[in-house]
């Protein structure tokens, strides 16, 4: 290739910025055609900084970094979330200001969430530029109500968007716009990882994120938020085809302990048998999975405790 393609070249990181649940995750997932963030219908149920990869052929590479959601901070492991998803966002190049389309219409009257204007005035303190992604457009009534959100976000003071896509993360809808969009708007260059590359995260992390998602799936009020997934070995048999991995599911109290396991252990072996399908699939090859419960008092609250079950604080 010469130095003239080179430069044509673009290639950047892109933060996913914005509430919780507004399908952040969804959007990367379906970007790059391939799950390494989980998502569930709750909310904050990504906790950590997840990267992805993708790359376009002599046009250039889109890095993602898919953030927890902006919110306000309650215990030490949502502040420990708020402050590393601002910490990922500040080392990008461009943020992608991901909104609730539905959810706008129904508390806004197709005008800007209070909650979002608290993510614009975050996301103005970075002097990143910014590229909104009006999502869940399937799920508008009429595709015509789009237009006064657009109009509305675009609006907003101090964050001067450089654009807007309309999009349905969970159809597919808008997305080569999305993506067309982002790389204009990225510094030229090579690209910034290999091009079979398609995450940073370490393979026990991968693992304990797909358990945690059936885990959220699978119980339901402070359940999915008093409990956290650590993969403590992690064995793979390439010979055999074969990963053998130990889980534990850490939660605060001993009777979220019983409601994990239920009756006769039943829900957790849905847990694990769900986990290990997604594990499989994702791997390309068996997994054998044994999970267990431990009761971790506190672990939310403790900063200790939190960098243990790897929730530290991004520098």
């Amino acid at each position: 290739m010469d130095e003239s393609n080179e430069q044509a070249l673009r290639s950047g990181f892109v933060a996913l910025a914005g509430q919780p649940n507004v399908g952040k995750s969804t959007l990367m997932n379906a970007m790059l055609g391939q799950k390494i963030s989980i998502a569930t219908s709750k909310p904050q149920t990504t906790r950590n900084r997840i990267l992805g990869v993708q790359t376009e052929s002599g046009v250039g590479q889109v890095v993602y970094v898919d953030t927890p959601g902006l919110h306000k901070p309650h215990k030490a492991l949502n502040e420990v979330m708020v402050d590393n998803a601002l910490s990922s966002i500040g080392d990008t190049d461009l943020v992608l200001f991901v909104v609730d389309a539905p959810a706008a219409m129904r508390k806004a009257q197709g005008g800007v969430m209070t909650a979002d204007l608290h993510v614009a005035e975050a996301l103005a303190q970075t002097k990143l530029p910014i590229v909104l992604a009006i999502n869940k457009i399937d799920r508008l009534k009429d595709p015509g109500m789009v237009l006064p959100l657009l109009d509305a976000y675009m609006g907003i003071e101090g964050i001067s968007p450089l654009g807007a896509v309309p999009i349905s993360a969970l159809k597919g809808d808008g997305l080569e716009r999305l993506k067309s969009v982002l790389l204009s708007h990225l510094p030229e260059g090579p690209p910034l990882y290999p091009e079979d590359m398609i995450t940073d995260q370490a393979e026990r992390f991968i693992a304990a994120e797909f358990i945690r998602e059936k885990l959220t799936l699978q119980t339901r009020r402070e359940i999915p938020y008093s409990s956290a997934v650590t993969v403590e070995e992690f064995h793979d048999d390439p010979r055999r085809g074969l990963i053998r991995m130990r889980g534990v599911i850490h939660v605060e109290q001993d009777s979220q302990k019983g409601i994990i396991i239920g009756k006769q252990g039943a829900r957790l072996k849905q847990i694990g048998s769900q986990a290990r399908a997604e594990l499989e699939r994702f791997f390309g090859r068996k997994v054998f999975l044994e999970l267990h419960v431990k009761v971790s008092r506190g672990w939310a609250t403790d900063r200790r405790a939190l960098e243990r079950l790897g929730y530290s604080k991004l520098d």
